[in-house]
């Protein structure tokens, strides 16, 4: 006869009584089932495999969360003497991993220094990625996230890159919501403020050498932001010189890890130096146009054929970050009738573009500014003039920003109270 073999493996199928006899089957083919199953249970369940209940643990749990409140809390600035990143809120959010045991329990702790070896793997060799996005209240005092869960999909992204464990999204937004709300005195109510969210994962080995991670701590800080225009919606001026790269194909340039901030800094120094607030980063003999900044950039132009277009480098060559606000304009345009391309385009077409009068307008998009203008691109020696009405990028910065307040209804925007279970609130 042939071999009787169990059904698919489900880790929630077995249980100790669950040994079965079918009154349809023979004693012997029956008999063979049952040492079948019972033989795959104990592989399955014994110490070391995949199913094991010792296996490590695959996500940190919402459930798990505990909560030690600072026992002094520290005063607010003003709003109007906000500055990015520099106060930080009472409180943080940490959990730890190891490679055996997988996840340990999530907490949310008073805002505390970091203890790290001085071997620390991810101070050596940036083994260390990160994700930015904010918190709004609107006049009526209701929290809201933009987005959450695109963030989580990015910084899981980023982690697997590296070689850092990942995690489950909808856990990781659930105590991510919380620290929102145990912070929640930290959030400015006016317009354009906000409140700055930072998750980080760190790989903290304290052995020199480049190896997978064996050990990591994902933390969660927070900071009260002010607008990004302070003066008001401003165009800035670029500088687009081909000598610097951002990132190449096969690189890390479509995931958010440090090491690709900070050998942007020379560049951008040089920059504004010379009178320009962000580099233009171009890309091979082409010189194509890829980011600006830290932003995803949009062009807005009559192309050669006369149609309209609006156009963003496309992520298939893997040396764009996939921005959530550059998502975000890409669906809002589509929505409102518009042609959008996800295409390269060239520094060399938009210089011949602008000559023509075929640019309508060009605009940087990002977590920090939201939408920013551009005025003008230094390439080659002289100034590109970009025209700057207050036309597509003002419509989209007063559409999104409305979202994020909740003023405007959207999935885009979700309220921490609709995030976190009942008994939460």
């Amino acid at each position: 006869t042939t071999p009787f073999s169990p059904p698919e493996f489900s880790p929630h199928i077995f249980r100790k009584s669950q040994v079965i006899m079918f009154s349809t089957l023979s004693r012997s083919t029956a008999a063979r089932y049952n040492k079948s199953v019972l033989t795959f249970k104990r592989r399955c369940f014994s110490v070391g495999s995949a199913f094991s209940t010792n296996a490590p643990k695959d996500s940190f749990q919402f459930s798990d969360l505990t909560i030690e409140k600072a026992s002094t809390l520290k005063p607010i600035p003003p709003s109007k003497d906000l500055l990015f990143g520099k106060n930080l809120t009472d409180h943080m959010f940490e959990v730890d991993w190891d490679a055996k045991e997988g996840w340990g329990k999530p907490r949310i702790v008073p805002l505390h220094n970091l203890s790290l070896s001085p071997a620390c793997s991810s101070l050596h060799y940036a083994i260390q990625c990160f994700e930015g996005l904010k918190a709004y209240k609107n006049e009526d005092g209701k929290i809201f996230l933009f987005r959450p869960d695109k963030n989580a999909e990015r910084l899981n992204s980023s982690t697997h890159r590296l070689g850092l464990p990942q995690f489950d999204s909808e856990e990781f937004i659930k105590c991510m919501a919380e620290l929102v709300r145990v912070d929640e005195r930290w959030i400015p109510q006016e317009r354009g403020y906000s409140l700055y969210i930072r998750p980080t994962v760190i790989s903290n080995d304290s052995t020199l050498g480049v190896n997978p991670p064996q050990k990591a701590l994902f933390y969660i800080i927070m900071s009260p932001v002010g607008p990004y225009f302070p003066s008001g919606f401003a165009p800035v001026k670029l500088y687009a010189d081909p000598t610097f790269i951002r990132a190449f194909p096969g690189g890390t340039g479509n995931v958010k890890i440090g090491a690709n901030y900070g050998p942007t800094i020379q560049p951008s120094l040089q920059a504004q130096k010379k009178g320009y607030s962000q580099v233009l980063w171009l890309f091979g003999e082409e010189q194509r146009i890829e980011e600006v900044g830290t932003m995803n950039l949009f062009v807005y132009w009559t192309n050669e054929f006369g149609e309209e277009e609006l156009i963003t480098a496309p992520l298939s060559n893997r040396t764009i970050l996939p921005g959530v606000t550059r998502d975000s304009v890409i669906h809002i345009c589509k929505e409102w009738g518009m042609n959008v391309q996800e295409k390269a385009i060239t520094m060399r077409q938009v210089k011949q573009a602008s000559i023509e009068g075929r640019i309508k307008e060009i605009f940087g998009a990002g977590t920090a500014c939201v939408v920013c203008p551009v005025s003008a691109i230094n390439y080659e020696g002289e100034d590109v003039s970009i025209p700057t009405p207050e036309g597509l990028a003002k419509k989209l910065f007063d559409h999104i920003t409305s979202v994020q307040r909740g003023e405007i209804k959207s999935d885009y925007c979700l309220p921490v109270e609709n995030i976190l279970p009942a008994e939460k609130i």
